[in-house]
């Protein structure tokens, strides 16, 4: 048999379980909940009366849900006694309160709070991983909900996170909640901005620590095969060696890049793309290669946003087409920018992968023979 105390600890342990938590938080479903108590035994009423009788005592005293008694007859007992059998509490709130667990009790006054002053969707993340907000005041937690809400991919043209204002923050707010940020937006976004990074998925200027790749295609433009030079630094540049420039999305694309005369490549920016507008770029041929979905034709209209000149490489239906049984289902579908800067061609194959599930064709999937194709191509006509 289980003393009141014994099955509130256990209560407030049941608590603990995020399934379980959640479970009971949003299923109406999921109550009453019942625990049983156990009756004491034969050899318990003959050799502990006295505690029995505390054990009944104190279960009489129980006011929070419904204790289920039941008549017992024993070969000791002279009458049928009645015994404690169930504890069946009926709602959250008293759960809660049979815990009897102030850690408990504190955090479902907050989750009650968040889930009634964010949108629904949030719900199960509150519930579900405390850690995100517990240290936190509930009104920056608050806060990031609705500035989550009004964050969209690229939002930030390429400005720095401290300068968006979208629901009254401070410059300090995106530092202090980065963590939770994210996981609002992937939320919102299936996963997208915890895979690309905040800044990346938003778009935002990464204030020098964005750290980009580049290649020397040709084998005598750079004093090493490959560099790690941060974006802050090449917005600032007015020359770069070489002819032409190449950008590729993914920097684990590099091994399918062949060697190309007076050609550098630059690979990894994501959707921060606002270094592009340096004036080493204005006078070079330039193209642009990335996925082939709506996230990836959403990068090339930023790159041209910068550089008006740069082409699009294998970003067409025809390569779609070709890769189709690679294709795989995007996440999150973009939007595209009404100021966008896609050709005819382009916003008809944006449409196209809009509509369509498996709409994905990542870089990696083609093939090695079919991109040096392209590339030499493309310098023949640049040359």
């Amino acid at each position: 048999m289980k003393s009141p105390d014994e099955l509130a600890a256990k209560l407030a342990r049941q608590w603990e379980n995020s399934d379980l938590r959640e479970q009971r938080l949003t299923q109406r479903e999921a109550w009453p909940v019942e625990i049983s108590i156990g009756r004491p035994t034969a050899s318990e009423i003959r050799e502990d009366l006295d505690g029995v009788r505390q054990h009944i005592q104190m279960w009489k005293k129980i006011s929070i849900g419904e204790v289920e008694w039941r008549s017992e007859r024993y070969r000791d007992t002279a009458e049928t006694v009645e015994i404690p059998r169930a504890w069946r509490v009926r709602s959250p709130s008293e759960w809660v309160a049979a815990a009897g667990a102030e850690g408990v009790s504190r955090e479902y006054t907050a989750m009650k709070k968040l889930c009634a002053e964010t949108n629904v969707r949030y719900h199960r993340l509150w519930i579900r991983q405390r850690s995100l907000w517990r240290e936190k005041p509930l009104e920056d937690a608050i806060l990031s909900a609705a500035i989550a809400d009004k964050l969209t991919p690229g939002c930030a043209n390429g400005a720095p996170l401290r300068t968006l204002s979208a629901a009254g923050n401070d410059t300090k707010f995106f530092e202090r909640n980065r963590a939770l940020l994210i996981a609002l937006l992937d939320v919102s976004f299936k996963g997208e901005a915890g895979r690309m990074g905040l800044e990346s998925f938003l778009g935002a200027m990464l204030e020098g620590e964005q750290w980009l790749l580049l290649a020397d295609l040709d084998g005598s433009l750079l004093s090493f095969e490959q560099l790690r030079v941060r974006a802050s630094e090449l917005a600032e540049r007015v020359s770069l060696p070489g002819k032409r420039i190449l950008v590729v999305e993914n920097e684990r694309c590099l091994y399918l890049l062949p060697k190309l005369p007076d050609t550098l490549v630059i690979l990894g920016a994501g959707l921060n793309l606002s270094w592009l507008s340096a004036s080493a770029f204005v006078d070079k041929p330039m193209a642009y290669w990335g996925d082939l979905d709506t996230w990836g034709l959403v990068m090339l209209s930023l790159a041209r946003s910068h550089q008006a000149h740069i082409e699009a490489l294998m970003m067409t239906r025809a390569v779609f087409d070709q890769y189709v049984d690679r294709a795989v289902q995007e996440p999150v579908k973009a939007r595209l920018p009404d100021t966008h800067m896609l050709t005819d061609q382009e916003v008809e194959l944006f449409a196209f992968l809009q509509a369509h599930e498996n709409a994905r064709l990542e870089q990696e999937f083609l093939s090695a023979e079919n991109v040096a194709d392209v590339l030499h191509a493309w310098i023949e006509l640049k040359s």
